[in-house]
């Protein structure tokens, strides 16, 4: 599955990935100076230390995979039209009864807390090349929603 990401969402992946990496050394460096205070069954530090290599290690993997599988996504400044990434819409959900506006982004800037939604989310996927007007249905936890387009605008990525 390849996963859409901007040129600025690559970069921040790769800088995160060479600080990761970068880490490595002090990591080991940790766990050498841990073994060395002996009987490893009950050595908090050593525990702690070879916690935080697997966490690193595990974070490292998800990295890479996801830029092993990256495709650069430009922004079409000419489409005023449809959704698109960057694009800040305003959706109603009758069910609720509510009003919302999302931003759409890439996986790596989604922040849901503060309504930037993936174009890869359930919402987000269904709003992708919709027209002010038309019906987004996603499937949710408690069955399928619907949101109205209100209103959106082209943005930046």
């Amino acid at each position: 599955m390849q996963i859409k990401l901007t040129k600025a969402a690559i970069k921040k992946i790769e800088v995160e990935l060479e600080q990761l990496e970068s880490d490595r050394p002090r990591v080991t460096e940790r766990i050498k100076h841990a073994r060395s205070y002996g009987d490893l069954s009950e050595n908090y530090e050593y525990h702690t230390a070879k916690e935080e290599q697997g966490l690193l290690e595990a974070r490292i993997r998800e990295l890479r995979a996801v830029l092993s599988r990256a495709t650069v996504v430009e922004h079409d400044a000419k489409n005023t039209e449809t959704i698109q990434l960057g694009s800040k819409v305003t959706v109603y959900n009758k069910a609720w009864d509510e009003e919302i506006v999302y931003t759409i982004v890439t996986m790596v800037d989604a922040d849901p807390a503060i309504d930037k939604i993936s174009d890869q989310s359930p919402i987000g996927e269904a709003l992708m090349g919709k027209k002010v007007g038309e019906i987004a249905v996603f499937k949710a936890p408690a069955g399928a929603q619907e949101l109205e387009i209100r209103k959106f605008e082209p943005g930046d990525i």
